[in-house]
């Protein structure tokens, strides 16, 4: 079976990012927008990164323009956003598709693995969260309305087995 290390993507100025460097780590996965109702969300996503990170979190978040158009800036834009509005100290990836058929890879591997209500694959909206477990295989999906502190007794008993 295919490991989300298994990977790689591209970060915001697309240089290849081999997610094999996270192999053993617990692993969160968002696709985010500056522009969306869940922007917020970034505020507790790096809580979550400056709470865990120490202990193997590690948090991955997507920007994607497919919602809304609610992600229309460029890496730079991107970039200066997360940095002035949330200090965000996690990486942001380059902008992606979350969903068709030019869907990134990842995300198409993400979704199979833990579909959404009614065994449903489609991403629905901005601020969906993948945890993925130490092994690269293991994953758990969480809606965009699910705050990411509401996470933290998922994210610790994943952290907890090593």
């Amino acid at each position: 079976m295919k490991k989300i290390t298994d990977f790689t993507v591209k970060n915001l100025i697309d240089e290849p990012v081999d997610l094999s460097d996270y192999a053993g780590e617990v692993i969160l996965i968002v696709n985010t927008a500056s522009a969306c109702g869940f922007t917020p969300q970034y505020a507790e996503l790096q809580t979550l990164h400056e709470q865990y990170a120490d202990q193997g979190l590690r948090i991955i978040a997507f920007p994607c323009n497919q919602f809304g158009a609610q992600e229309k800036g460029d890496a730079t834009e991107i970039a200066g956003f997360c940095d002035k509005n949330f200090h965000v100290t996690f990486p942001v990836m380059g902008k992606i598709k979350v969903n068709g058929h030019d869907a990134e890879p990842l995300w198409k591997d993400l979704k199979a693995k833990a579909p959404g209500l009614l065994g449903t694959e489609r991403i629905k909206w901005n601020f969906t969260k993948f945890l993925v477990a130490r092994d690269g295989v293991t994953v758990q999906r969480f809606s965009p309305s699910t705050q990411p502190l509401s996470m933290v007794e998922q994210i610790e008993m994943a952290l907890a087995h090593k």
